[in-house]
């Protein structure tokens, strides 16, 4: 893999669950890693303490990826405090899961607006920092859900194939300057976003995986790793699942 020194990554959602893998990961690659969250400060304290050895390579920034200004200030902080960032990773995402016919408007939108309107937000802002260096990584986390669908969510479901189908769009705006856009799709992960399930659905899913088991942040992180590489260059507008078969 890449050695990432030198490199700036953006996580959002990054202290908890799949970001917090991914932005250890980086950490580990030797990148300076900045990791977003929005309102969990005990766990981003936690995630911040837990890496003392990467104290100086680890900054925490506190907002709402939904909120157009607050990505705009994020960028310029970006850009004016560390010089830019080379990879961006679209982590941030949530549920609120529930029937159509039940759902609250209000959950419908919020999904929406922080998984698939989350993604344009950041992604608009690094492209217009990524354009004048001619380089960057955009990594959409994205679900097998926006494919396959689940009952109760279709939310969620609608804003992962959203997230998938504006990758692909944004690949080919944004080719000609050597930046490369795209998504990787975990499956069952062992993370705190799947811990509420109940357990007869959660040994049901299990059951529909063909390696048996949920994956590990880890080895969704290895995967976006490869792809913020330069030996992924000639990869873009493209989806590697991590789904163990699903």
């Amino acid at each position: 893999m890449d050695d990432f020194a030198g490199q700036t990554v953006v996580v959002t959602g990054g202290t908890r669950g799949i970001g917090r893998g991914i932005a250890e990961a980086f950490l580990a690659c030797g990148a300076q890693v900045v990791a977003t969250y929005t309102s969990n400060e005990e766990a981003a304290n936690a995630f911040r303490d837990s890496l003392k050895q990467f104290e100086g390579k680890l900054h925490l920034r506190k907002f709402d990826v939904a909120d157009h200004d607050a990505c705009e200030r994020f960028f310029q902080y970006v850009d004016d405090e560390l010089g830019g960032c080379q990879v961006v990773v679209n982590n941030s995402g949530i549920r609120k899961d529930g029937l159509v016919g039940a759902m609250e408007p209000a959950d419908w939108h919020r999904v929406l607006e922080v998984n698939l309107s989350g993604t344009f937000n950041m992604s608009k802002h690094a492209v217009r920092s990524m354009m004048r260096r001619r380089y960057g990584r955009i990594i959409n986390i994205t679900s097998p859900c926006g494919h396959h669908g689940f009952r109760g969510q279709a939310n969620y479901a609608a804003s992962k194939a959203g997230q998938i189908g504006f990758t692909r769009s944004l690949s080919k705006e944004v080719a000609s300057r050597n930046i490369t856009v795209n998504c990787v799709s975990p499956g069952f992960i062992d993370t705190e976003l799947i811990a509420d399930l109940p357990e007869d659905l959660v040994k049901q899913y299990k059951a529909q995986v063909p390696l048996g088991r949920f994956g590990t942040a880890q080895e969704v992180a290895a995967c976006v790793l490869f792809l913020a590489s330069k030996q992924a260059s000639y990869i873009t507008g493209s989806t590697l699942e991590v789904t163990g078969g699903l």
